[in-house]
């Protein structure tokens, strides 16, 4: 795996075996980072990774020079091989939370300017994610939520939703 461009940009790393988890690929990395590049100035931008898996978003948003991100997933693998990747790449305003995602979202008193939320496809809840974010306020005002989905979730009727971009089997879906 690799990180896509900025200061970590051709970076490899290489998560472990144990790690139960589906990556985005570059090819959709890419196609996202397209959309924000244009949308969004890094450096001031607190951001959320909930499902963080490998952290593969997360370093992607680092290395833009995001000014905090939280990754949260609840696998003691990802969350230890994350750790060592902050270590490593001394990544500054990055930290690392194992728990639950819903009991995270259920706890956390903060608000961010971008969320993201790669769960597992199969997640049984994964229809009621872009209702949890709001109704807990974790976006600032003008901030987005952006859902990582397979192909068969639509949330085109959402009151929040607002865009959709799909990439093979990768679909992601914006909030605001």
């Amino acid at each position: 795996m690799r990180v896509i461009s900025g200061k970590y940009g051709g970076r490899k790393f290489y998560p472990p075996n144990n790690i139960p988890t589906r990556p985005t690929t570059d090819f959709a990395k890419t196609g996202l980072f397209n959309i924000l590049n244009n949308q969004i100035d890094f450096v001031d931008v607190k951001f959320l990774d909930l499902f963080a898996g490998t952290g593969s978003i997360s370093y992607e948003f680092a290395s833009r020079g995001c000014a905090q991100i939280i990754a949260v997933d609840q696998d003691m693998n990802c969350s230890n091989f994350i750790k060592k990747m902050i270590l490593d790449w001394d990544i500054k305003g990055m930290q690392m939370v194992r728990s639950d995602v819903f009991q995270f979202i259920n706890h956390c008193r903060e608000s961010f300017d971008l969320i993201f939320a790669g769960p597992p496809y199969k997640l049984q809840h994964i229809r009621d994610i872009p209702d949890i974010i709001f109704e807990k306020k974790l976006l600032n005002p003008e901030g987005w939520f952006i859902l990582e989905t397979s192909p068969e979730h639509e949330f085109s009727k959402h009151p929040h939703f607002f865009h959709h971009r799909n990439y093979g089997g990768t679909h992601f879906h914006f909030f605001k």
